[in-house]
């Protein structure tokens, strides 16, 4: 299965940009705490499947982990629960930007 995928500096030239960007962090709690894109929502991977209720079909969203490979693997559960996903390649590792 294959999906969209976004480049780290792609999401921050949007962001810069004002958009509306839907991220969802998949990491652990002990990573996410590390360092988070600014308004990211965290959802750990293993958590994705029982969370579906709080993302919105109707929106798109980016999704993110420490270097892209569990962020691949929620964006496969996503995809087969009919959600938009961009999987953003290469994940925190690549991420040279602000956290929060």
């Amino acid at each position: 299965m294959s999906f969209k995928t976004i480049e780290p500096q792609e999401v921050k030239r949007l962001m810069k940009e004002g958009n509306q960007l839907n991220i969802i962090d998949v990491r652990e709690t002990d990573e996410v705490a590390q360092g988070m894109i600014p308004d990211a929502k965290h959802i750990p991977l293993g958590e994705i499947p029982y969370r579906l209720n709080e993302l919105d079909a109707a929106k798109e969203y980016i999704m993110v982990c420490r270097s892209g490979k569990r962020s691949e693997k929620a964006c496969s559960v996503l995809t087969a629960n009919n959600i938009r996903v961009i999987n953003m390649t290469g994940g925190m590792l690549s991420w040279n930007n602000e956290t929060k």
